[in-house]
């Protein structure tokens, strides 16, 4: 198989568009990964999300999983009614890479299909393989009703927070940390988070560190730089608070709050 060094842009369109189902799900990848832009990639990478070719025995799609993928990192609204119709694939991680391109896209059309998708009313699809029992990619679709501002999802996203599956009941929290207008009101979801970054699962701490750098909550700073995990993430989580920061303070100030948390980052390194 052609490696990155050697593919093109054009060699990498061209074999989305081949017959080798190797080099199609190499494609797609590679052209997401290089944030390949041009109006051929993404056409052709729309394409391959109703692709019938590439599919494995236990159901899954292996090509329109990579080309979902793809489409959230290439920034192209052409892909936003394909990819809200993708959410009612089959395949768990064609819907999971959906709802995940969808929230980088940001485009608030696609919420009803989501909450759909949360509500478990979309037929024909299939659980995690996996994990049977987690039936939709519900941590993704609440993030992404989180990040694009779906007020009118706060009383279907409530229940979530008592989810069996911690990470599940983490993206509740933070996505009703996001849309709780009032911040006394969105603190208790910020602590929820909080909490969570004490608990024995290294990866359930992870998770926990990327969910509070996406929502910047102030109130995670120490707890974030006293976490058992890696300085890495942390340093990332903390990036994430300070730029919520630094996008609250006039221009070319820093708030206390921010030098605290650069002081946080300084720690770490």
């Amino acid at each position: 198989m052609q490696q990155s060094e050697s593919l093109t842009v054009e060699q990498a369109i061209a074999n989305l568009r081949g017959d080798d189902l190797g080099l199609r799900v190499y494609a797609a990848w590679w052209l997401g990964r290089f944030r390949v832009s041009q109006p051929e990639a993404v056409t052709g990478l729309i394409e391959a999300l109703w692709d019938e070719a590439d599919r494995t025995e236990a159901g899954g799609y292996p090509l329109r999983r990579n080309a979902a993928r793809a489409l959230g990192k290439l920034g192209d609204r052409r892909a936003v009614e394909p990819l809200t119709h993708a959410l009612q694939c089959s395949d768990f991680y064609v819907r999971e890479a959906a709802a995940q391109s969808l929230e980088m896209l940001a485009d608030p059309t696609c919420v009803p299909q989501l909450l759909l998708l949360l509500c478990e009313k979309i037929p024909d699809t299939l659980p995690s393989p996996e994990q049977p029992d987690f039936t939709q990619p519900f941590d993704a679709i609440l993030e992404a009703l989180g990040t694009l501002g779906a007020t009118e999802a706060i009383s279907v996203i409530q229940p979530f927070l008592k989810h069996p599956i911690e990470r599940v009941r983490y993206a509740a929290a933070r996505a009703l940390y996001q849309l709780t207008p009032d911040p006394l009101d969105a603190k208790q979801y910020g602590d929820i988070l909080v909490q969570a970054l004490s608990g024995h699962d290294l990866q359930l701490r992870r998770a926990a560190l990327a969910d509070l750098g996406a929502i910047g909550y102030m109130g995670a700073a120490t707890a974030i730089a006293e976490t058992l995990a890696e300085n890495s993430l942390k340093l990332i989580a903390l990036k994430g608070l300070l730029e919520h920061q630094m996008r609250r303070s006039p221009e070319g100030e820093l708030s206390a709050a921010a030098v605290r948390v650069m002081d946080l980052m300084d720690s770490l390194l």
